[in-house]
């Protein structure tokens, strides 16, 4: 309770009975309280194509490290599969996520290429290609998270945070594979300040 200048108390809080009395009545509901700001089958919805969008990067990062050639790709080899590892963690995150909000995680290839943002890319072998195409798709998800974290913005915190996070990894990744790409071709790509 909070006191208002006039001395009388102010709730600043749902009752403790009340909310005892919701949570009792929800049970169905699991983690989905009936403060919820959003559509939860649009939050999923919309989950689960970043969900996608995370798989594809997985694979095509794992190729990538894999398939990568030449005198001058250990690096960027140890580089993809870092990513892939990391792109693993925000699948993982984000598929909790929806089972959070009673919704199951859609992990079945078939469609995957339609319900993801980002691309698998050629698989050409050359290792400039390979960098240029993981820089594209990192491009492509920061973009699709910072749309996400607009969307969910207040009515969804807990999902606005996890998307922030993965934002902030997604750049993170963008950054590493433009100074691969500077040092694989010798220029930089963008313009510095």
């Amino acid at each position: 309770m909070a006191t208002q200048k006039n001395g009388t108390k102010q709730p600043f809080l749902t009752d403790i009975t009340e909310l005892r009395n919701r949570a009792r009545k929800q049970i169905e509901n699991g983690a989905v309280t009936s403060d919820y700001g959003l559509d939860p089958k649009q939050a999923i919805e919309l989950l689960q194509g970043a969900l996608a969008t995370e798989i594809v990067c997985v694979l095509r990062y794992t190729m990538h490290s894999i398939a990568a050639t030449g005198i001058a790709s250990e690096g960027p080899k140890e580089e993809f599969a870092e990513h892939a590892k990391e792109e693993h963690g925000h699948m993982e995150r984000i598929a909790e996520r929806i089972n959070q909000l009673g919704g199951t995680p859609n992990l079945n290839p078939k469609g995957l290429e339609t319900r993801a943002a980002s691309e698998y890319g050629k698989g050409d072998p050359n290792l400039v290609e390979m960098i240029k195409e993981n820089l594209i798709a990192e491009r492509i998800a920061i973009e699709h998270y910072r749309e996400l974290v607009q969307f969910f913005g207040s009515k969804d915190p807990t999902t606005r945070t996890m998307l922030e996070d993965i934002l902030a990894n997604e750049e993170e990744h963008a950054n590493d594979m433009h100074d691969l790409l500077v040092a694989h071709e010798g220029r930089p790509m963008l313009p510095r300040n």
